[in-house]
């Protein structure tokens, strides 16, 4: 399969110098990106019947954890926005479970899209993990399920929406709320998110949306799901090194197993 049946080349120029640079400036100032309609419908289509026949596959996870993703600290109280522990629950199923011959291997491996990920990301290269599961992840969330508040732990992140749920899974951000590299935290206004007397950016897109976001110092989560349709989200993870594998301990957790 070829990137042009994948994504609509002509909507999305990928390897042109003024629309890569007009992406940037859009995820510069918003800390997101939307890419409406990237993926063709009929490419959409045919992960979402991927998606379905292999979900009995996918590793389900209940998980309680604070905004930072970190063990609690000591010197807060529980109720401290450092300590306080939001809920998330998803499925997942892994790279080495997306069928060889999928549309998100073509896309996730074609060397025009890693090029214009690098020039919107201001990043020199992107590279895969080392491991079998880490690269492209499908994400199942069904009735209830969510994301609870959390900044990511890498800089960026690239997602495409596969299946929107009847109603509910909207993704909500507040852009700019901590500066992980000098260790402000600002726990005043993370506290106020936490308590919903801020007002959020919330994302709403369709089955095709190619999303790229900055997430490390941006506080954001997934609402419920609410209705019988399940919500499928591809998160497509780069490196910014070659041969990096994503943590045993964190393979174990995400996916419940190592290979």
């Amino acid at each position: 399969m070829s990137l042009e049946n994948v994504i609509n080349l002509k909507e999305f120029p990928l390897g042109n110098d003024d629309f890569r640079r007009e992406c940037k400036r859009t995820l510069d100032k918003h800390g997101a990106l939307l890419m409406r309609n990237f993926v063709k419908p009929e490419a959409v289509a045919s992960v979402q019947r991927e998606g379905e026949a292999q979900q009995h596959l996918a590793y389900y996870t209940v998980d309680k954890h604070n905004i930072y993703l970190n063990p609690p600290d000591s010197r807060y109280p529980a109720d401290h926005p450092r300590n306080r522990e939001v809920s998330s629950s998803k499925g997942c199923i892994t790279t080495d479970q997306v069928p060889g011959s999928s549309a998100l291997h073509t896309l996730y491996n074609a060397a025009e899209f890693r090029e214009f990920l690098c020039a919107v990301l201001d990043e020199a290269e992107l590279h895969e993990y080392a491991d079998a599961l880490s690269s492209i992840n499908l994400h199942y969330a069904s009735k209830g399920q969510e994301l609870g508040w959390h900044f990511d732990n890498s800089s960026f992140a690239i997602t495409l929406l596969i299946q929107n749920p009847e109603s509910g899974g909207a993704f909500e951000y507040v852009k700019d709320v901590r500066d992980a590299d000098s260790g402000e935290m600002n726990y005043e206004l993370s506290g106020k998110i936490l308590d919903g007397d801020v007002s959020t950016n919330t994302i709403t897109m369709d089955a095709g949306t190619l999303v790229l976001f900055r997430g490390r110092n941006s506080m954001h989560r997934v609402t419920p799901v609410q209705g019988n349709r399940t919500r499928m989200l591809v998160v497509l993870a780069y490196n910014t090194k070659p041969g990096i594998s994503l943590s045993e301990s964190a393979r174990m957790t995400f996916y419940g197993r190592l290979g």
